[in-house]
């Protein structure tokens, strides 16, 4: 298994993935996310297997510790430019032929590895109550109900650091 950048002709493999694990109201639009692979320079990363892809881990370098909903949106603004910020994860998307085999580790430790070599302050995501445990085996914290109003849903706030504050 391979972990690149993803690049623009990822995109239907990218959309048919997050079409398959997330609810209509959740799931991010081809849209939304051809603006990320456009504007997120450094935090869309895919892993692969030969000529398929089996998942990945994308969102835009953000000055908030916490995730906010505009970065669900493809007016996102990636400050991947900046020194310091969060790396905001708005999708962890594995196939479902290839779930329960340690994608979303690998992407995840993946990603941790480039938000230490740009230099963020960490990475930081909202999950529903069922996956904070799954995230806190990665190393992030629970800082409790997020403000996000995203799909209507409930979150939780959830943040890996590189460095202490």
């Amino acid at each position: 298994m391979k972990i690149r950048q993803a690049r623009i002709e990822d995109l239907a493999a990218i959309v048919a993935i997050e079409r398959e694990n997330f609810s209509l109201e959740e799931a991010m639009s081809q849209e939304v996310l051809e603006a990320h692979l456009k504007h997120c320079k450094t935090s869309f990363l895919v892993a692969e297997e030969g000529n398929e892809l089996l998942g990945y881990l994308e969102g835009p370098v953000q000055r908030e510790r916490h995730l906010k909903d505009l970065s669900f949106t493809v007016s996102v603004i990636d400050t991947s430019e900046q020194v310091g910020g969060y790396i905001s994860i708005t999708s962890l998307s594995i196939s479902p032929t290839s779930q329960g085999s340690g994608i979303g580790k690998a992407l995840i430790n993946a990603m941790k590895a480039v938000a230490t070599r740009d230099g963020r302050l960490g990475i930081n995501l909202t999950c529903h109550d069922y996956l904070i445990a799954y995230y806190e085996r990665h190393g992030f914290i629970n800082e409790g109900v997020s403000s996000s109003q995203y799909a209507e849903e409930v979150w939780y706030d959830l943040v890996w650091e590189t460095v202490s504050p």
